[in-house]
């Protein structure tokens, strides 16, 4: 491997702790960064706030918020976890270029090699969210 593929690829395996944090879906008052077909189909009714611990990360403040946003409008979107990583990969590809990878579930282990800056790994309520670009 290149020491210009080292610089730019770690390998994570640690949690980073945090204070309980609250996110409102985009549907409250929240306006998306990008204009976005999400933001279209987020629904006028008032939803409870979503509890957001954010337990592991290598990512800028803002991309991170960005993130727990596209992943509150695809669980308002989407029932099936599959939909709900898939929706938040593409709109990270497409915002962010390829190659995102997207994990969403109650019960996973994981062990990822990703590109510096771009991984974390979050709760929203119950479902666990692991996106990290690689590749």
């Amino acid at each position: 491997m290149s020491e210009e593929a080292k610089k730019n690829n770690n390998n994570h395996n640690h949690n980073i702790g945090g204070s309980p944090l609250m996110a409102k879906s985009l549907s409250e008052d929240r306006k998306p960064l990008v204009p976005s077909p999400l933001s279209a189909a987020a629904s006028p009714a008032q939803l409870p706030p979503k509890k957001v611990i954010i337990k592991s990360a290598d990512m800028l403040p803002d991309m991170q918020k960005e993130a727990v946003d596209i992943a509150v409008s695809a669980f308002e979107r989407h029932n099936v976890e599959k939909d709900v990583a898939e929706t938040i990969k593409k709109e990270f590809d497409k915002r962010h270029g390829p190659t995102w990878h997207c994990i969403v579930g109650r019960n996973f282990g994981s062990y990822v090699t990703h590109e510096t800056n771009h991984f974390v790994y979050f709760y929203l309520d119950q479902k666990a969210v692991l996106l990290f670009k690689s590749g």
